[in-house]
């Protein structure tokens, strides 16, 4: 098909295409059309006649991000730097949708404008939210605030819902630049705030797939529930080793398992994972699906996960006691934490215990003293992977490597299913040591495929953009902490810096803000190293039962153990720019869809709250008031400038101070606040404080505008 554009020099119509194709090849000819416009490689011009975009210069394809207030990006395929769109532009498509853009036009803020030529592929079919009734017109508000479209409904598609209950729309025709998206109620999913709604809302309003179709849980159930023989034959045994999982205590599919022993220059490592791609084979459904789906959800009460449960859960979860096929890592690791060996082999594993971090942790904590009988039958591989572990941090202390050490924040639900507390679970030596583990094996593994010249997808970390460093840097001022100019700040600094907050009482507040200062990892086929982790290697080998990118870089290293030709995984792939930018959105789509039922189900138990105090810490300062998270909870809320007291309060010149102009009361970043719970709103995801009272103390050191969180 492209051959046919190329040879013609010209645009062509279907028809003619057709004739170059000749009749054998006819009848296949719209669907192979139909792909190629989708994936960007040809264009339909006003004419109706087909162009390669090779030869169109300054056009440009790729996903659209949408932005709260209207404007947007298109993250172009090639991996190249987003061009900015337009509220104007962005009218006529949605967030998701796959477009072709010329370059035109001045630069906005350093990022190149775009004008849309085409759109290639709409993603967004329906769209979820509260429907409202005004002068007799009806129109559904999006949950999801990259959908800035109200979707209008007829009244023949209202689908005899009410007004103010929360529905699922198909679109029917698509937004224009002059005309809202029109839809129809296809399913109410009941009233606001009912136990569950906030993952029902999110997957809807993400588009996130959440049923397995008929033929993906045949092929997935085919497989049976044991392994046959023939399928092990020719792999390397390792039942004889005490492998073990190490977990969380809700976690249900265990994809990667651990065995070290001590040897004369170090440490030898094995890194067993779940072999996946020997059930999803590429081009069947299962592999469609987990393509689709491109990685496994974790709500807080629910799982939406990438395989089917037969597979998730059953014949690819290293359960104990059981055997299991897997793609094995064998590391041989330093004194100093060096990786100086590795190979790659297929085995097959029966896991010896399913082992969990709290377990684990605490064992870790005093080895010496007695535990439970299968911590001790386990004692001296655990001691083993202690060492390796301590090695590791070692050898990452060295290379620069950041250390976001944050508590994870727990939901736990009552018998209704209703929030019922927020928890933080601090972080032990058993997460470190796992989590560095499986770095090694990643590192090991795009290594492997980087010396092997294989297509691959890496996972790549750029270097922070400079004006978000200068925030940082100015922000870290007001806590008496330093970084050097933004041009010269390497991994290191903010590695020393994140050492030196150690257990202050705003460390969590800073190691956010340094985190919201990166980049966001992505998925590409080039490689341009890690620089949170300090790495000029990284690919993610370890979790192919939840993540699509696992299996990708497992298929290549399996091309190479069997001597077959890597160039085999474009053609199951299609183009890795293109694969890479789908899994990156992939996975942007499941992180907004969980972070935004979290930010409900914190709301709602909130709102029972009303009236209560809490000490908080000021995390943000704006023209219009403070923003203050509560400690403990992980909350973010607003405490508006008309609380503060009678006064009128400006922003100062360094941007982090609020300061009356009467009272010379001054609220600054950082400072420690008790507040008082006033307002919730469930729609909007926001929670409204105001200043509960201060001690003596507090208030001498707010008028000197002194840091409640400074060390001196």
């Amino acid at each position: 098909m492209l051959g046919v554009l190329r040879r013609a020099g010209r645009p062509l119509r279907l028809e003619e295409i057709v004739a170059a194709l000749g009749p054998t090849s006819a009848a296949a000819a719209p669907a192979q059309i139909e792909e190629l416009l989708r994936l960007g490689e040809v264009v339909q011009n006003r004419r109706g006649q087909y162009c390669l975009r090779e030869q169109l210069p300054g056009l440009v394809v790729g996903t659209v991000q949408a932005h709260r207030n209207g404007d947007g990006l298109l993250l172009p395929d090639d991996a190249s730097a987003p061009i900015h769109l337009t509220a104007h532009e962005m009218r006529a498509v949605m967030h998701g949708d796959r477009v072709a853009v010329r370059i035109e036009g001045p630069r906005f803020r350093g990022r190149p404008q775009g004008s849309i030529v085409e759109v290639l592929e709409r993603r967004t079919r329906e769209v979820v939210g509260r429907l409202h009734v005004e002068a007799g017109l009806a129109h559904v508000v999006a949950d999801n605030p990259r959908v800035t479209h109200r979707v209008l409904v007829p009244p023949t598609g209202l689908g005899g819902a009410e007004p103010g209950q929360i529905v699922i729309v198909e679109l029917v025709r698509p937004p224009g630049r002059d005309a809202q998206p029109v839809g129809r109620v296809t399913r109410v999913l009941g009233e606001h705030g009912a136990p569950g709604m906030e993952t029902d809302i999110a997957i809807h309003s993400h588009s996130l797939p959440f049923e397995f179709a008929a033929d993906v849980l045949a092929e997935a159930a085919a497989y049976g529930t044991r392994i046959p023989e023939d399928a092990i034959a020719g792999r390397e045994d390792l039942r004889g080793l005490e492998l073990v999982t190490i977990d969380g205590e809700d976690a249900r599919d265990y994809d990667d398992a651990v065995w070290c022993e001590r040897v004369r220059s170090g440490w030898r490592l094995i890194v067993a994972i779940a072999d996946v791609g020997h059930y999803v084979r590429p081009g069947s459904a299962l592999d469609r699906e987990a393509r689709e789906r491109g990685t496994s959800v974790y709500f807080p009460n629910r799982v939406l996960p990438m395989l089917p449960e037969a597979l998730s859960n059953g014949l690819c979860s290293l359960v104990p006691g059981e055997d299991r096929l897997s793609l094995c890592c064998e590391l041989r690791v330093s004194e100093q934490g060096r990786i100086t060996r590795s190979r790659f082999f297929e085995g097959v594993i029966r896991s010896a215990a399913r082992l969990t971090y709290r377990d684990v942790g605490e064992f870790l904590a005093k080895p010496a003293a007695r535990h439970a009988p299968a911590l001790e039958a386990l004692r001296e591989r655990l001691l083993a992977l202690h060492g390796v572990y301590r090695s590791f941090i070692r050898e990452r202390s060295g290379r620069g490597a950041l250390e976001l050490d944050t508590p994870e924040l727990k939901l736990k639900f009552d018998a209704q299913g209703r929030v019922a507390a927020l928890v933080e679970q601090a972080r032990n030596d058993a997460h470190r040591l796992i989590e560095e583990c499986m770095i090694a094996a990643n590192v090991a593994a795009a290594r492997f495929l980087d010396r092997h010249r294989v297509p691959t997808l890496y996972r790549v970390h750029g270097l922070p953009e400079l004006d978000r460093l200068e925030t940082l840097r100015l922000f870290l001022r007001e806590f008496g902490l330093w970084l050097p100019p933004a041009e010269e700040i390497k991994p290191e600094h903010l590695r020393e810096l994140l050492r030196q907050i150690g257990d202050r009482p705003d460390a969590l507040l800073i190691s956010t803000a340094v985190i919201r200062s990166m980049t966001q990892a992505v998925y590409q086929p080039g490689n341009i190293g890690h620089f949170g982790l300090a790495l000029d290697h990284y690919a993610h080998f370890t979790s192919p039962i939840r993540r699509y990118p696992d299996l990708v870089v497992h298929r290549g290293i399996r091309q190479v153990l069997l001597a077959q030709d890597p160039q085999a995984l474009v053609d199951w792939h299609g183009p890795f720019p293109v694969l890479g930018q789908e899994c990156s959105f992939r996975e942007r789509r499941a992180d907004e869809a969980t972070r935004g039922a979290v930010a409900w189900l914190k709301c709602y138990y909130m709102q029972e709250r009303i009236g209560e105090e809490y000490d908080g810490i000021v995390s943000g300062v704006v023209d219009f008031g403070l923003f203050v998270q509560l400690e403990g909870l992980q909350v973010d809320g607003l405490v508006h400038v008309s609380a503060l007291g009678q006064d009128y309060f400006t922003r100062d010149h360094s941007g982090f101070r609020l300061v009356g102009r009467s009272s010379g009361r001054i609220y600054k970043l950082g400072d420690r606040l008790r507040v008082r719970v006033i307002n919730v709103s469930l729609d909007e995801r926001r929670v409204d404080f105001e200043p509960a009272g201060e001690s003596g103390e507090a208030e001498r050191r707010r008028r000197r505008g002194r840091p409640f969180g400074r060390r001196r």
